[in-house]
């Protein structure tokens, strides 16, 4: 995701929210932000003006960068490791499986063929008085004879082997007619198809060539000398260019913090400009709250009750609202945001609550229609298959005023669509949609408030990330009633056996979820996965299954639904449709296959399809034994001990790390290209870089010390420069 400015529409101030959480590619937020200090402007050009950058060997680099293309995008493309080499005299001293630089004579070479057919170069040297043979493989003798003439002397860099017949071999090794070609520490960047190692290297040196020796310092010298940080050109130079040894940690934690520090200022000036829109009281009478809270049947929880009391204090304030309500499978989000939806149109104005499928919108409006048709209120849907009379009607109610509260998918924000007075957008799984439509939700209302929704716990740091602008309501707990989970794993071997049991829970009157196998990149390989083991169970229960799937038509999968909401199947196998919104009290038993090919959130959710009724609950997670990493085992582990969203998404967050959890956007794009490997350290960074921001911007609102003049120029370095449009705003 870009950066989007004020300048392309919506109302003052709402439409520079998207490019300021996530920051963007650095060339587009040099073009939305230009750079103010000229000693910055040679980092932002093409990366095709590098000396010996050709056009085609930039796009190479681009693509390794995942898509930057300015010269600090190829400063910010960190090397994965670093190859450490040993010299040695003799290859007979070469430890094995180690590095080494060694030199040898050039005695000939000839072409060749493997066994397997495929082409060679072999060359037959001479080192420490042993024989060595060079092969190169897929290479050309033409062209080797020229880099490697007869007679000459050169150093090779790479793994020595002893060859069964005698003197010892290398397989393409790294020459170079010195010791300053083959350095004892290289940096190993991630590389793209047809991308070398050599060409990443000469441009990284043009690169460093065009950062500036000193810049002004935005940290703290207390800081620096506590943790032992250099300067950030230092920092740079040290990771990207080492010296004799390897970089010590100093450096890579400084770029690290760097980058935290500039992502919690940029967030940090959005928050308090959000906080400052105009919005407008709502005060509300309780009177329709009070009514659908009766024909609910329960008390709020206590945790309900504060997260309500939250939103209450934002829909009262002249501000606009931009709450986050994050709950766990289960703990009652959709009851808090009918009632915050209530107080709107007790205020006399509407309602809107969009979710990100049909299936998950017409659940919701099941839901409304209990709570808010005893209210008198007036609630309808919109969404791709309401059309011709039924649509007119929709819309025209929502221009009236008479639709009250409408649910609906991404249909709500169309063109077409007008409200008299909306006042309240309510959006669930949020992370969904991206940021820019949720605006175009917002902005059909006059400075309307918005509340966001999450059944996905967000680990906490990543709350202070991606979702750093948004004030954080937390629901922890279940509902009365709600039922613990019983959660086993079995290997695939012992399907029969799952089959049988559940046969026997059957008998018993319960009702089975199967999903099957999920397939990252295909959604026709997982539908054929459950029309497949639908067949299956249809031969063992005939009669007794439903199927449920994204690409079957809406009255057809609204069917399958209903038929296993009324008992009419049994078993309903489906994909992860299903995942969200689907809410069947009587279901008790939670069939996933393969699940080491799932999420570990999107497990949780799943399994938070049972347990919703006053019977035991189970979930049966159904995986393949030879396909079972360690990684996948922990998590799976996890999901086994553990019924606590929040617990398991900071569980996901250590295990895969920082740089995979916060490498995910709604764009898909990077998040932190310097985040360290460590998750648990990253977090910790993040947190101290958190209360740095905080400090910094209560001290200095604007940016004008300086400090604050240091970090205006991080803030465009990290491709923040947007966000200091929010200090021109005012």
């Amino acid at each position: 995701m870009g950066i989007v400015s004020a300048r392309r529409g919506g109302k003052a101030g709402a439409s520079l929210l998207p490019g300021l959480i996530a920051g963007g590619d650095l060339a587009e937020a040099q073009a939305e932000a230009p750079v103010e200090d000229p000693a910055l402007a040679p980092l932002f050009q093409p990366l095709a003006d590098l000396p010996g950058v050709t056009p085609l060997t930039a796009k190479r680099l681009s693509e390794a960068m995942g898509g930057g293309q300015a010269v600090l995008d190829l400063l910010f493309h960190l090397p994965e490791r670093y190859a450490r080499r040993r010299l040695v005299e003799h290859p007979g001293e070469a430890p094995e499986d180690v590095d080494v630089i060694l030199a040898a004579e050039i005695e000939g070479m000839r072409g060749a063929l493997s066994r397997q057919g495929r082409r060679y170069v072999e060359v037959r040297a001479r080192a420490g008085g042993e024989r060595l043979v060079i092969r190169y493989m897929n290479s050309r003798v033409e062209w080797l004879k020229k880099m490697l003439p007869e007679g000459s002397e050169r150093l090779f860099a790479g793994r020595v082997k002893t060859e069964a017949a005698g003197g010892f071999s290398m397989i393409n090794p790294l020459s170079a007619t010195g010791p300053e070609g083959l350095p004892l520490v290289e940096p190993v960047w991630p590389l793209v198809k047809d991308l070398r190692l050599s060409q990443v290297a000469k441009a990284m040196v043009g690169a460093l060539e065009r950062l500036p020796e000193a810049l002004p310092e935005w940290h703290d010298a207390a800081l620096l000398r506590r943790e032992g940080w250099p300067g950030f050109t230092a920092a740079l130079r040290a990771v990207q260019a080492p010296d004799a040894d390897a970089p010590p940690p100093a450096p890579r934690r400084r770029l690290a913090y760097d980058e935290a520090l500039a992502g919690q200022v940029a967030l940090g000036l959005v928050r308090r400009r959000v906080r400052r829109l105009p919005g407008r009281a709502l005060q509300g009478t309780g009177a329709l709250r009070q009514a659908a809270l009766d024909a609910f049947g329960h008390p709020l929880t206590e945790s309900q009750a504060h997260a309500l009391t939250e939103i209450d204090a934002d829909l009262a304030a002249p501000h606009r609202m931009l709450r986050l309500l994050q709950g766990d499978v289960g703990a009652g989000k959709t009851l808090v945001a009918v009632l915050a939806m209530l107080r709107a149109v007790e205020s006399g104005c509407q309602a809107a609550l969009m979710a990100p499928t049909e299936i998950l919108a017409r659940q919701h409006v099941r839901t409304l229609d209990r709570l808010c048709t005893p209210a008198g209120v007036r609630m309808e849907l919109l969404a791709g298959s309401v059309k011709g009379a039924q649509r007119k009607r929709v819309l025209g109610g929502l221009a009236s005023g008479a639709v009250q509260i409408v649910v609906g998918t991404h249909a709500l924000f169309q063109e077409g669509v007008e409200f008299r007075d909306l006042a309240l957008a309510v959006v669930d799984e949020q992370h969904r949609f991206g940021v820019a439509q949720r605006l175009m939700l917002a902005e059909k209302g006059d400075a309307a408030d918005m509340l966001v929704m999450t059944a996905t716990p967000i680990p906490r740091t990543l709350l202070l990330t991606q979702w750093g602008e948004m004030a954080v309501s937390r629901l922890t707990g279940k509902p009365a009633g709600r039922q613990p989970i019983t959660t086993t794993l079995h290997g695939l071997r012992q399907s029969e056996q799952v089959v049988a049991g559940i046969a026997r829970a059957i008998e018993r009157g319960a009702r089975v979820y199967w999903v099957c196998p999920h397939v990252a990149e295909s959604e026709v390989m997982d539908i054929a996965a459950a029309e497949t083991r639908f067949a299956d169970l249809s031969d063992r229960f005939p009669g007794l299954v439903g199927l449920a799937h994204g690409r079957m038509e809406t009255d057809a999968r609204e069917g399958a639904l209903r038929d296993f909401a009324q008992g009419r199947t049994r078993i309903l196998v489906a994909t992860t449709v299903i995942e969200v919104g689907v809410d069947v009290p009587e279901a008790t038993v939670m069939v996933v296959e393969h699940a080491e090919r799932f999420g570990l959130a999107q497990l949780h959710q799943l399994r938070g399809r049972v347990g919703r009724g006053s019977a035991a609950s189970y979930c049966m997670l159904l995986y393949d034994e030879g396909d079972l990493g360690q990684v996948s085992r922990e998590r799976l582990m996890i999901l086994r001990d553990t019924e606590d969203g929040f617990e398991i998404a900071d569980a996901d967050f250590r295990i895969r790390g920082g740089g995979e959890a916060l490498g995910t956007r709604q764009s898909g794009a990077e998040v932190f290209r310097l985040g360290l490997p460590e998750g648990e350290q990253q977090e910790g960074l993040i947190a101290m870089a958190n209360k740095d921001a905080a400090l910094l911007l209560e001290k200095d609102p604007m940016l004008t010390g300086e400090r604050g003049l240091a970090v205006r120029t991080l803030l465009t370095l990290f491709g923040k420069g947007g966000a200091m449009a929010t200090l021109r705003a005012g």
